[in-house]
């Protein structure tokens, strides 16, 4: 592939010798720097030796700034230990340096002149407090060689290069990942390839349900119970393999990567919070999917301050009564159970008043969605993430038996919830890198395939630099979110780094789409190409599982203890 009349055989000029020397020497500065920063937020917030929740709202920005910061810190290191592991396996190849430089190159830059939280909300040092003198510590030689030579032009069209030679089915540069985890990758990518990719694009435009069938073969292949205890009907196995499954299947579809999601939110909260007999009742249906479950959380005027709800649960005799409305339910109308948070403790007006149900249903039709008496709905029409539709809930002495209460006490609600907030980013995260592989799989064909001005869109420079920039991107949210699964396995609180994960995985599949559509030029505009279903698909992950801003803040407070 020659670039502007030069032989691109430039490795010797594109890779940087003692790479993982500079990039390990860059981390210290780093931290250094999410170090101070944090003491200066912490200073602004502190009110009577307590960090102040108004004061953290009213220095929001700063807040924001210093969980992207911490982000981008612990996105470096992870991805800093997937070098050094492929490097002690003697997988640390020409794709694999180029990977490590361009992301250290462009991440370092970020981080002195400011990191993207959104297109056009750009956060720099300055905002956190930090003075001139206290940036210039970044800029070690190390820091200074990577941010000059890391990410540049001929880094970038090497790797582009590079990527063209691999094979379309895996994905670009080593994972890191054990070898039982690659066979289960692999697994799920053939599945994919062959029973999703082709029809998932005209169930986008017909907005149609994923079919049943389809549902069938994922629990036949332990998708619904994959993590869940082999005593409750699981398999058994780590949120790593978790976290690998819906990113393939995402990679094929948002949609049927999200088949997994519910049922192991519903199986976190069964097995964390429910009493023995519900774990046996219910749990191994759960994994067969001979019931499949549904999350009933949000309300019309509540969003993420599920603090505020105020859908109630009124005993009656031994079971319950529920009232209310609820909303953004997905997957509702088919789903023989929901998960269903209500206020059981009228006096109160927190979170503690609110209790978790395991709330039966009667699955609906096409003509008849929603068939059980108390409950009514209306599907809410959606530009993406379509295969299991959406719906608006309303509740009139909907009937709960008693026996459904989650764990079988009041008020355990919330914190019942909180327990599955880890494993959902995670998963999200997982989608976020699966719906961003998906965008770079079909612009980068597009661009071999497309000619312009007598020769492939791929061999110009500034189209190649958008696919090698998701290529590096890509890998840095797959680290994010592994290492996330892994801490999450080795039972270490991982909320602070599924966060992350989140965060930066929700911004990488928009970016990832934006781009594509982009080297998709008019055509990319046009309903018929695949590359328009994936950005309407990636722009609701940095909503769904807690908004950007909200997971900005979780994490800024987190940080700042």
């Amino acid at each position: 592939m020659a670039h502007d009349g030069q032989d691109l055989d430039m490795t010797q000029s594109a890779l940087i010798s003692d790479l993982l020397d500079l990039t390990g020497a860059a981390l210290a500065p780093v931290d250094a720097l999410v170090d101070t920063a944090t003491e200066k937020l912490r200073g602004m917030v502190t009110v009577e030796g307590r960090v102040s929740g108004g004061k953290i709202e009213e220095n929001q920005t700063a807040a924001h700034a210093l969980a992207w910061l911490a982000t981008y810190a612990q996105s470096l290191k992870q991805m800093q230990g997937w070098a050094e592991k492929l490097q002690s396996e003697g997988k640390f190849g020409e794709i694999e340096q180029l990977i490590h430089q361009i992301a250290f190159g462009e991440y370092l830059w970020q981080i002195y002149g400011g990191i993207p939280m959104s297109q056009g909300e750009i956060i720099r040092l300055q905002d956190m407090g930090l003075t001139q003198d206290e940036m210039r510590g970044l800029m070690i030689p190390a820091v200074m060689t990577l941010c000059d030579q890391g990410n540049s032009q001929a880094a970038r069209l090497r790797l582009v290069e590079l990527m063209q030679e691999q094979s379309a089915n895996l994905t670009v540069g080593g994972s890191g990942l054990d070898e039982e985890l690659e066979m289960i990758r692999e697994q799920f990518r053939r599945y994919t390839v062959e029973k999703v990719l082709p029809h998932a694009h005209e169930w986008h435009l017909k907005d149609e349900l994923i079919p049943l069938e389809t549902i069938q073969e994922l629990a036949d292949m332990g998708v619904f119970g994959l993590t869940l205890p082999e005593e409750y009907g699981g398999f058994g196995m780590s949120k790593a393999s978790m976290a690998v499954v819906t990113e393939e299947l995402s990679r094929g579809y948002i949609g049927v990567g999200s088949l997994g999601t519910r049922p192991e939110i519903a199986c976190e909260l069964i097995l964390c919070g429910g009493t023995e007999e519900q774990k046996q009742h219910w749990l191994p249906k759960l994994a067969s999917g001979e019931v499949l479950p549904t999350a009933v959380f949000t309300e019309p005027n509540t969003g993420s301050d599920l603090g505020s709800l105020r859908t109630r649960a009124v005993k009656n005799g031994d079971d319950w009564e529920i009232t209310g409305n609820k909303t953004w339910i997905t997957h509702a109308a088919r789903t023989q159970i929901m998960t269903l948070l209500a206020r059981t403790k009228p006096d109160t007006t927190n979170h503690t008043g609110l209790s978790m149900f395991i709330a039966e249903k009667t699955p609906g039709t096409d003509e008849n969605p929603f068939p059980t008496e108390g409950m009514t709905g209306t599907e809410i029409e959606v530009l993406g993430y379509r295969g299991m539709k959406e719906y608006e809930l309303s509740f009139d002495g909907f009937k709960v038996k008693g026996e459904n209460l989650l764990g079988g006490e009041e008020g355990q609600g919330f914190k019942q919830l909180m327990q599955t907030f880890e494993s959902a980013r995670i998963q999200t995260a997982a989608r976020a890198v699966g719906v961003a592989q998906s965008a770079l799989d079909v612009s980068m064909q597009y661009a071999i395939d497309r000619k312009q001005f007598g020769k492939s869109l791929i061999e110009f420079p500034r189209v190649a630099g958008k696919l090698a920039m998701m290529a590096v991107e890509i890998m840095i949210a797959r680290q994010l979110t592994y290492f996330s699964a892994w801490e999450k396995d080795n039972d270490r609180r991982c909320d602070l780094e599924a966060g992350m994960a989140k965060l930066l995985g929700a911004r990488v599949a928009w970016a990832a789409a934006d781009n594509g559509l982009q080297i998709h030029g008019g055509n990319g505009f046009a309903l018929e190409y695949t590359i328009s279903r994936i950005l309407c698909d990636a722009r609701i992950l940095n909503i769904f599982e807690g908004a950007a801003e909200i997971q900005a803040q979780v994490i800024a407070r987190r940080l700042l203890g």
